[in-house]
């Protein structure tokens, strides 16, 4: 987002480079990767019945035939998961054949090659890590770069690689077919509760849109270390797309950890923090996090749909059905600035927000 381009992350090695070396005959994880959690907690990866992470199918709910029965699970999705896998949604497969390609060829270039875009001290853009404040933090198993994607005039070219030579215009496609899929869904999720579709769709229309491509490199002490820590997304809506058959992703619900398994060109959306406070509660932002593999390596590309910059956020008036407000309200540019200069830790900036605590 435009407003995080004041603020950056501490430098950190490339881990990419650092797991050939703990993967190798010493397998010696440095102690700031060392990650007790990782293993502490309870998870659950074959789950069925209440504990299935909901199907939203975009083609039902575009038929007049189903729209209706389908915006129920929309909103049941959003309400008591805040996550759910998205199918049918009418994205090319050659548009997300070419950016998976892509993200895959750019990872594998040497390290001097990938360098060339690293982020600058007051930028979140490029490559290398986000949310590193101290020296002493504990840090993701993951290499990063993130991307402005829109509006086109944000975007700063300096990182935006330029091999493999069709990134570019793969980044630029994606961005332009995804473009109507989350306005779509926000507008259903308007349906979904009674509110005017205009409700959420002039907070989000044309408004900026970053790209976070992951790569979590594998790890024989897989136990040991964790891809990306326990939080929530900030923005209204993302939707994540895995780029490899690696999984990775866990959801916390009902205090336990579910692996979330997404059908072969669905995408995993989520709601963010700012979507919960704006509907005052009634969808929830939840927290998640990433594992790494022991022995494959895994790619995700996350897209983050923000709102306009300079609104308040606060409950709006279509989703406060009881007349009871739950949130406090905070400037948009104030939340994001909390946002970025803090290291992630769960859901406890949202949650400290809430009234009535």
């Amino acid at each position: 987002m435009a407003g995080a381009r004041s603020v950056g992350s501490l430098p950190v090695p490339n881990v990419q480079a650092l797991a050939e070396i703990c993967n190798g005959p010493d397998e010696h994880i440095p102690e700031r990767y060392i990650r007790p959690e990782a293993s502490s907690e309870e998870v659950i990866n074959n789950y069925q019945g209440d504990m299935a992470i909901p199907i939203i199918d975009l083609k039902k709910l575009l038929s007049p035939q189903s729209s209706e029965e389908e915006c129920v699970k929309l909103r049941s999705a959003c309400q008591y998961w805040g996550f759910f896998l998205l199918i049918n949604h009418g994205v090319p497969d050659e548009v997300i054949a070419n950016l998976k390609r892509d993200i895959v060829d750019f990872f594998s270039q040497p390290l001097d090659t990938k360098k060339e875009y690293t982020q600058l001290p007051n930028s979140l853009e490029g490559y290398g890590q986000s949310f590193v404040f101290s020296e002493d933090q504990k840090l993701d198993w993951a290499d990063m770069l993130y991307l402005h994607v829109h509006p086109s005039d944000s975007r700063d070219l300096r990182f935006w690689p330029t091999s493999p030579a069709s990134f570019r215009q793969s980044i630029d496609a994606y961005s332009s077919e995804t473009k109507s899929l989350a306005l779509c869904l926000f507008e259903f999720m308007a349906k979904a509760v009674g509110a005017k579709p205009e409700s959420l769709l002039d907070l989000f229309e044309e408004q900026p849109r970053g790209l976070r491509m992951a790569y979590y490199p594998p790890c024989r002490q897989a136990d040991k270390v964790m891809g990306l820590s326990p939080h929530s997304d900030a923005g209204g809506l993302t939707l994540l797309l895995e780029i490899n058959d690696v999984q990775g992703l866990q959801i916390k619900k009902d205090g336990k950890w579910l692996s979330v398994h997404a059908p072969n060109g669905a995408f995993i959306a989520n709601i963010g923090d700012t979507l919960e406070i704006l509907s005052n509660g009634m969808f929830r932002s939840v927290e998640h996090r990433a594992v790494i593999n022991p022995n494959k390596e895994r790619l995700s590309a996350a897209l983050f749909h923000y709102p306009c910059e300079n609104i308040v956020i606060s409950p709006l008036p279509e989703f406060v059905k009881d007349g009871k407000v739950k949130y406090r309200s905070i400037s948009y540019l104030d939340f994001m600035k909390q946002i970025f200069t803090q290291q992630l830790d769960g859901k406890s900036r949202v949650d400290t927000l809430k009234l009535d605590q």
